[in-house]
């Protein structure tokens, strides 16, 4: 992919709409650029309302409904990006992924759950959405939330 393709584009191309800033719970920014990275706090899916999608994994949610809800997820990390950054443009990369997934003991589908946003990140930013990743189950989240990711882009300077 050249530097001049836009990815503000291809989310258009792709009928993806980017989320409103959502803001945070606690003493935190949703985003900090530095040294040529931009860290995107952790976001979790939100209903109409804005309310965090409650609910555990394997339980009260299918891995299929937690994978659409991840992807969502990847929509509110790209709404941080685009907020720090001003454009989705100016992403050169997508570094790495934390992905968590509330879930039981004996649920072992995290990573299957953390395709949603790896997928939504592939189909944006192809080659450049490749990215190392982590995919963690626990027990709880804040706000009772299902799932959680947080992201981490190098940028350009520009």
């Amino acid at each position: 992919m050249e530097n001049s393709y836009s990815f503000e584009k291809r989310l258009q191309e792709l009928g993806l709409k980017i989320p409103a800033l959502p803001q945070p719970v606690a003493n935190y920014v949703p985003g900090l650029e530095a040294q040529g990275l931009l860290y995107i706090s952790g976001q979790g899916p939100r209903n109409s309302e804005g309310q965090f999608i409650q609910g555990i994994v394997g339980q009260t949610l299918t891995v299929e409904e937690a994978y659409q809800l991840a992807r969502q997820t990847g929509l509110f990390l790209l709404s941080v990006a685009r907020h720090q950054l001003g454009s989705l443009d100016r992403i050169e990369r997508i570094v790495k992924l934390v992905a968590f997934v509330r879930c039981g003991a004996d649920f072992m589908q995290q990573p299957q759950v953390a395709n949603g946003v790896s997928d939504l990140l592939g189909e944006v930013f192809g080659e450049r959405g490749k990215h190392a990743r982590s995919a963690v189950g626990v027990a709880a989240l804040p706000g009772g939330m299902c799932f959680e990711a947080e992201l981490i882009l190098q940028v350009r300077s520009d």
